[in-house]
């Protein structure tokens, strides 16, 4: 498929996980793809696989989102799609009883502040242009209580799923669609480093998991694909949930 073909698509956190393996996708179906990441190696390395070129940027300040999307739009001459998918589940994020402020404001600024700041800085861009998708990345805890605490995360998903929705309503009329993409357990480095240090952890997610595992990048990847491309042409404003049937569920069959 190349559903992409000569599209310009700036992905943030795209130096490992969802971010890399969305990146890989996109080039396969034709996008011109900007890396986006605070890791320089592994983003030029990624940048360099999929034929796009690396901008490092920290998405928490102003100044470099603007660069990032200046960066895009100078190389490319339009920015055609923007996924807003950096994010950060640190450890010391976990009950409300037990969570720091620090701690707290940290997870968000990186995880819905950003989002904000790169929808804030994007949108003009679409608008000259008449056209665009942003996919900003929430989870299944913007829906659904955590089995496992992570107070700030949980927030902090929430408001994405929020913002998006209000934005998707906002400028629907104006050809900018924008949705949150709702992942369930993927297993990325992160996730995988975090339950190996937990199996308990492990365990108490899967067991909530209808399809019994967790789910692989690619499949969140191609899901991130559709909602860019024209398939999705008359879905805005949305939660679209990639969560093996996590929020369906009543009672999980063993």
């Amino acid at each position: 498929m190349n559903r992409l073909e000569g599209r310009v698509a700036v992905i943030t956190g795209a130096a490992s996980g969802l971010g890399k393996a969305t990146a890989e996708r996109f080039a396969e179906e034709g996008a011109h793809v900007v890396v986006v990441d605070m890791s320089d190696e592994a983003g030029e390395a990624v940048a360099k696989a999929v034929g796009g070129i690396y901008v490092h940027a920290d998405v928490t300040n102003a100044d470099d989102v603007a660069r990032m999307y200046k960066t895009a739009f100078d190389t490319y001459g339009r920015i055609d799609i923007a996924f807003n998918n950096a994010g950060i589940s640190p450890p010391d994020d976990d009950s409300i009883l037990t969570t720091g402020i620090d701690a707290w404001r940290r997870v968000q600024e990186v995880n819905l502040t950003s989002v904000y700041l790169c929808c804030k800085e994007v949108i003009p861009y679409m608008q000259q242009q008449g056209k665009g998708s942003i996919i900003n990345t929430a989870s299944f805890v913007a829906t659904l209580g955590a089995a496992t605490s992570q107070i700030s995360y949980t927030a902090s998903k929430g408001g994405v799923l929020a913002m998006s929705r209000e934005l998707g309503v906002q400028f629907a009329r104006e050809g900018i669609r924008v949705n949150a993409l709702s992942p369930g357990p993927v297993a990325t480095p992160l996730l995988i480093e975090l339950f190996a240090k937990d199996p308990e952890r492990a365990a108490r997610r899967l067991v909530h998991i209808p399809m019994g595992r967790f789910g692989e990048a690619r499949e969140i990847a191609a899901a991130v694909a559709f909602l860019a491309s024209d398939d999705s042409s008359f879905i805005t404003a949305s939660n679209f949930l990639v969560d093996g049937g996590i929020t369906g569920a009543y009672v999980t069959p063993l």
